[in-house]
């Protein structure tokens, strides 16, 4: 098999996601993570941005992801949450395309941000959005704990927290986790 850009993303872009979403209570390695999402089928979206969903069809084809990713972990052995899988599936998609200079795509910019504690904790601190009762609920709950209406509710303030038209990664200048 050659060695092409895309399979040279997928790695990188699964390790980056494997790391960031195995977590206590969750354990996983690199490659049963690179597995889980090949099983899932996200090796073959990375190609061209086009084969994402339309950005108002993107909050319908997360959920279907997440569902997904859980039964392919199920496959390696895996119970994951809702919220593992959707850091899984986010850190692989800002890897993928966010970071991988397609982030003036319309569907790259609707695509949600990875969730975790720091974020929370700093849109909290600076009561983001005027928001500060949903990231305290989403806070206490924790990250990776979340269900899939938890989540969605996350998602939702930070579309509430974020001006019309602003791309959601936008809502990570608040993530301290680069320090």
């Amino acid at each position: 098999m050659e060695y092409t850009v895309c399979e040279h993303k997928h790695r990188f872009a699964a390790w980056a996601a494997s790391r960031a979403a195995s977590v206590k209570g969750c354990r996983f390695s690199v490659q049963q993570g690179k597995a889980i999402l090949e099983d899932a089928g996200f090796n073959q979206l990375l190609v061209d941005p086009a084969k994402l969903p339309a950005p108002k069809d993107i909050d319908a084809s997360h959920l279907e992801w997440r569902a997904a990713v859980v039964i392919a972990a199920m496959g390696q052995g895996l119970d994951f949450t809702y919220g593992v899988a959707a850091k899984l599936i986010n850190v692989y998609q800002k890897a993928c395309f966010v970071c991988g200079g397609q982030d003036t795509d319309p569907r790259v910019q609707a695509l949600h941000p990875p969730i975790d504690g720091l974020l929370l904790k700093e849109l909290y601190r600076k009561n983001v959005g005027e928001l500060r009762r949903e990231w305290s609920k989403a806070r206490t709950i924790r990250w990776s704990k979340l269900t899939t209406d938890e989540y969605q509710n996350v998602i939702t303030s930070i579309r509430s927290a974020l001006a019309e038209n602003v791309p959601l990664w936008h809502i990570e200048k608040h993530w301290r986790g680069y320090q």
